[in-house]
């Protein structure tokens, strides 16, 4: 997966992705190869965390 520097952006792809086709971020994360810790603190920087409940970052 390549993911949007932009953060806002990044948000977009990433909620989109959980949404469609994910159970969770753990699941999208390793199907993708990318870097959980690194999402989680790049939305962190623009007030978004993760809701597992919810399977998206608000």
């Amino acid at each position: 997966m390549n993911l949007p520097k932009d953060k806002v952006m990044l948000l977009s792809v990433i909620n989109t992705a959980l949404r469609d086709k994910y159970s969770s971020l753990d699941e999208l994360c390793e199907s993708e190869g990318v870097d959980k810790e690194q999402i989680i603190k790049d939305l962190a920087e623009i007030d978004y965390k993760y809701k597992a409940e919810l399977n998206q970052f608000k």
